[in-house]
C-alpha cells in the first residue's frame, strides 16, 4: 500500500475516564500520524502507541489540524475507537471460489455485503479466514517483523492442481509453500477445510489433513488445528457451477473419514487438531461428540463445538433462574431447524420455572433455499414468513448472530424494527446467555 491510500483515521468513540477523553478528544476527529508515522490500520495504530511519549496529529471535525503531546505509562491505552480497523482500505479476495457465500446472494442489497474481504490484518485482528494469494513480498515481510500469528487461513485443499480448481487461481497451488514460509518464521496459524462433495473429499480430503498434520511439530507447531466443515449452498448461487450439496450419506462418509483420523492424530500429538464443525453431525442425524472432545475450543468461530459451549454456558447460566416468576411470561425464542433437537433440554429446563414459558421456534431459511439452516443465516423475511400466523406472547427472543454486527439489519436487509411492526410483536435481540436468561425471568 503506498503512503497516499491511507486515509486519517475517524474516531467514533472516545471511552470516558481515559487519557484521549482527560485530552478532549471528539467522535469525529481523524488521527493522521503518530510520530511523524501515518498508521495504516488498528495494528499500526497499537503499536505505535505503545511508546511512552506521543506526538499526534488530529484534524478536528471542522478540518483545523492539531499537534499534540502525550505522556503516559508504556502500552497504555489512549482510549480511542475508530471507524474501522483498516485506514488505508480493505484488500480485497482476488479468488473466484464457486462456493464463496459473496457470490451466493442475491443483488440489490447494501454494498458491504458484496465485499470480499482476504486481509491478513482482520484475519490477525478478528479471526477471519484469508487464503494467502494476494500477499506481496511487502506484507510478507511485514507479518514476520510484526509476528502477526497467529493467522487463519482457508485451505481447503493442499494438493496444487485441486486447490487452484477450487480457488480458480494459479497462485493457490502454492500453499504448501507458505506453510513451509510459517514453519521457517516461528509463525502460526488455524486453518479451514470447506468440503465440496466430488472435489476435495474423499482421498482428497485425507491428502489434505496428512499434510496439515505434517506441519503440526515442534514447539511452534505452524498448523495449530483445523476444521473441517461443510459446503453452504444457497438458491441464489450461480447456476453454472459444479457444486453438491452434502446430504446425510455424505456427512455420515466424511465424520467416519475425520473420525479415523482423529484417532491417530491424538495417538501422535496428544490433541484431536482437526475437527468436524457441528453441521456435520446436524445433517447427518448423528450425536454430537461429548464436551471434553472439544478441548480449549479452537476452531469456535467455524462452528466446532458451539452447541456443546452453549449448552454449557447455559447449564451454568441456569443456576441464577428462579423457582418461579412473580407475572406470567410467554416468550417466543427463534432459531434455525438445525439446532432444533440440541437445545430441547434448554427450553424443557426454562419452562421448568413457575409461570414462564417459552417456546422454541425452529425455521428453515425459504429466502436462502436451504432445508437445514443454521440460526446466523435466518433472514428477517423468513421469520416473517415462519411467525406471522403464531400466537408470539410477550416477545420475541431473537438471537443478535442474525444481525449486521453494532446494527439491526438482518442479511435481506430487514430491520428489526419493520420485522416487528409487521409481526405487531415486541422483539428482544439477545447476544448471550446472561442476556437470555435475564430477559427469562423479568
Amino acid at each position: 500500500m503506498s503512503e497516499s491510500t491511507i486515509q486519517p483515521a475517524l474516531i467514533t468513540n472516545v471511552l470516558p475516564d481515559s487519557i484521549a477523553a482527560e485530552i478532549g478528544f471528539e467522535a469525529g476527529d481523524r488521527l493522521v500520524a503518530i510520530n511523524g508515522e501515518r498508521p495504516r490500520d488498528l495494528i499500526d495504530y497499537q503499536f505505535l502507541c505503545a511508546d511512552e511519549v506521543l506526538e499526534l496529529e488530529v484534524l478536528d471535525a471542522q478540518g483545523r489540524t492539531h499537534q499534540i503531546e502525550i505522556e503516559k505509562d508504556y502500552d497504555e491505552d489512549l482510549g480511542l475507537e475508530f471507524e474501522s480497523a483498516l485506514f488505508d482500505g480493505l484488500i480485497q479476495c482476488n479468488n473466484r471460489c464457486p462456493f464463496c457465500f459473496i457470490d451466493q446472494q442475491p443483488p440489490g442489497k447494501r454494498q458491504s455485503l458484496y465485499l470480499k474481504d482476504d486481509d491478513y490484518r482482520l484475519s490477525f485482528l478478528y479471526g477471519s479466514y484469508l487464503t494467502l494469494t494476494n500477499l506481496t513480498q511487502k506484507e510478507w515481510d511485514r507479518i514476520a517483523q510484526m509476528r502477526l500469528s497467529p493467522l487463519y487461513v482457508s485451505v481447503h485443499a493442499t494438493e496444487p492442481e485441486v486447490r487452484t480448481r477450487l480457488l480458480k487461481n494459479p497462485r493457490a497451488g502454492l500453499l504448501l509453500e507458505h506453510l513451509k514460509w510459517f514453519q521457517e518464521n516461528r509463525l502460526q496459524i488455524h486453518a479451514q477445510v470447506v468440503v465440496c462433495p466430488g472435489i476435495n473429499d474423499g482421498e482428497h480430503l485425507e491428502r489434505t489433513l496428512l499434510d496439515l498434520a505434517s506441519f503440526h511439530r515442534g514447539e511452534i507447531p505452524a498448523v495449530t488445528s483445523v476444521a473441517v466443515v461443510p459446503v453452504g449452498l444457497t438458491r441464489f448461487r450461480p447456476t453454472e457451477d459444479e457444486l453438491i450439496p452434502v446430504n446425510q450419506e455424505k456427512a455420515r462418509e466424511v465424520i467416519a473419514q475425520v473420525q479415523g483420523l482423529q484417532d491417530k492424530f491424538r495417538q501422535q500429538f496428544g490433541t484431536t487438531f482437526a475437527w468436524l464443525a457441528d453441521e456435520w453431525f446436524l445433517i447427518g442425524r448423528q450425536d454430537l461428540p461429548p464436551e471434553v472432545h472439544y478441548e480449549d475450543y479452537p476452531q469456535i468461530g467455524n462452528g466446532v463445538g458451539s452447541i456443546r459451549q452453549f449448552l454449557k454456558q447455559f447449564r451454568s447460566a441456569a443456576k441464577q433462574l428462579p423457582d418461579q416468576i412473580s407475572a406470567p411470561r410467554h416468550y417466543t425464542w427463534v432459531v434455525g431447524n438445525a439446532v432444533e433437537d440440541a437445545f430441547q433440554p434448554i427450553v424443557q429446563r426454562l419452562n421448568q420455572v413457575e409461570g414462564l414459558r417459552v417456546e422454541m421456534v425452529a425455521l428453515r431459511s425459504e429466502y436462502w433455499g436451504q432445508e437445514m439452516t443454521v440460526t446466523g443465516l435466518l433472514t428477517g423475511q423468513d421469520l416473517l414468513h415462519g411467525l406471522k400466523d403464531r400466537v408470539l406472547g410477550d416477545g420475541i427472543l431473537l438471537p443478535s448472530l442474525m444481525l449486521k454486527h453494532d446494527d439491526s439489519r438482518f442479511l435481506d436487509d430487514m430491520t428489526v424494527e419493520a420485522l416487528a411492526q409487521q409481526l405487531n410483536a415486541q422483539i428482544y435481540p439477545i447476544g448471550d446467555i446472561a442476556e437470555f436468561i435475564e430477559r427469562c425471568h423479568q
